[in-house]
């Protein structure tokens, strides 16, 4: 940490017998420093820079005995560095799929922040360039390939100096850089916001490694597209006889679909995300011969992309969404389910760290396989004008359909949150229109009472 002091004296420029004879001392707290000159113009130059940034009202760095106009300057560092260094800075402790978030924002404001655009590359080569290896950690130890070299070698001459970010115009086109595609189109509301959110976690870094003294995002005014608000479409939402369908279309169509019709089955009567369901163990599950059962959900599975994991893997494991690293979920299954998986055991087996859910060949389940097992399914289960429609499009509606079948048969909303793994506030946002339809029984409720009341 940088200490400061407002004390400074300065001696007259003395003359010795040395190869650089014109030395200058001055002092800062209680430390004294000096610096040799060759010619008595250098020194007094020096000299007058000095008292120039005393008089002004600057503090002076007791270490090197520099103004910190001249510190700040001796540190700076291009912004190209400084996004480097951000990008080391939270790699170790980011999931995969937050670290290709942050790619991504640095990639989009880092070709804004440069002297010139003379020679600067395609657009699509230059985001693939930076997204994929300037800020992509996992690939710094290997071999760049040359063309990617090349752009990189531009971005390290002409980035400019992350203290000119301190320009508030030149902040504000970093805005406008995350608030468009690259074929210059708006981008959606939620990824300008992580974007904005992670440019000003950089420049807040920058704030603290001393390159910028306040962070420019705050003094600018700039409003960012409204989020929409993110309402599941009923539209879109299998009723019970509906599901039961698609889960049969799934389960007849192939050995790829009956691998996979537990699995579905755990999205519907769980409630349970996709990756959810992947890394669910055998050990999690309380599958009775009757009654109702038990899943203790703990793990996630997301395909990040090999790129960005620590394994290696396509898949990184965390723990469950919004949720502490070893939070357990506990949801209670009907009979179908637990029967469902019963039968999946004895039919498949696990794979070797106990997984219920594996490929023919013992990999994780893909989601282009099971999407395709999916989209097969709905061409057998759903009508022409169904299938036309947005019903069931994806296999996530079954999760929607799930927490919309407990909150019609009257569960409490605060036992649907807690099974889904929302908050309550989620749930009141994401499914409110699947709560209205509620109205007319809290207002029969409502009526009854005033009357006893009469």
């Amino acid at each position: 940490m940088t200490e400061w002091s407002y004390t400074f004296k300065v001696w007259a420029i003395r003359k010795r017998e040395y190869r650089k004879p014109y030395q200058l001392r001055w002092k800062v707290g209680e430390r004294e420093h000096s610096e040799s000159f060759l010619t008595l113009g250098l020194a007094e130059s020096r000299r007058a820079q000095l008292v120039t940034a005393a008089r002004e009202g600057e503090p002076f760095d007791v270490d090197s005995g520099l103004p910190k106009s001249r510190v700040a300057k001796a540190r700076d560092i291009s912004w190209y560095e400084h996004a480097r260094n951000y990008i080391e800075m939270k790699w170790d402790d980011s999931p995969a799929s937050t670290r290709r978030t942050l790619a991504e924002a640095m990639a989009t404001v880092t070709p804004t922040f440069v002297k010139d655009t003379k020679g600067m590359p395609d657009a699509r080569a230059v985001r693939t360039a930076l997204y994929g290896w300037a800020f992509n950690k996992n690939r710094w130890s290997e071999e760049t390939p040359p063309d990617v070299a090349k752009i990189l070698e531009w971005f390290e001459r002409k980035s400019l100096a992350t203290s000119a970010l301190s320009d508030l115009v030149l902040v504000r086109s970093g805005l406008r850089a995350i608030s468009r595609k690259l074929d210059g189109k708006t981008a959606a509301p939620g990824t300008i916001s992580r974007k904005r959110a992670i440019f000003y976690n950089s420049l807040e870094f920058a704030v603290e490694a001393e390159l910028l003294t306040d962070n420019p995002l705050t003094r600018i005014k700039w409003k960012a597209p409204e989020q929409v608000v993110e309402e599941v479409d009923p539209a879109c939402v299998p009723n019970p006889e509906q599901v039961a369908k698609l889960l049969a279309g799934v389960r007849d169509q192939s050995p790829r679909g009956r691998r996979l019709a537990a699995f579905f089955g755990c999205m519907y009567f769980a409630a349970a995300r996709p990756a959810e369901v992947i890394g669910l163990r055998l050990r999690d599950c309380d599958l009775p011969r009757r009654g109702w059962g038990l899943l203790k959900l703990r793990e996630t599975r997301p395909r990040s992309g090999s790129a960005w994991t620590d394994s290696g893997e396509s898949h990184d494991r965390r723990g469950l969404k919004h949720r502490p690293r070893k939070a357990v979920r506990h949801v209670p299954i009907p009979p179908e389910l637990v029967a469902l998986l019963r039968w999946h055991v004895t039919a498949y087996g696990t794979a070797p760290d106990g997984r219920l859910f594996q490929t023919s060949r013992g990999g994780l389940i893909q989601d282009t396989g099971y999407g395709e097992v999916w989209a097969e399914a709905r061409t057998r289960a759903l009508t022409t004008s169904q299938f036309d429609s947005a019903l069931a499009k994806r296999p996530y509606d079954l999760r929607h359909a799930a927490v919309s079948t407990w909150l019609s048969s009257g569960v409490e909303p605060q036992l649907v949150a807690e099974r889904a793994g929302h908050s309550v506030g989620v749930l009141f946002r994401v499914y409110a229109k699947f709560l209205k339809d509620g109205d007319e029984a809290a207002n029969a409720k409502i009526s009854a009472r005033l009357g006893l009341r009469g």
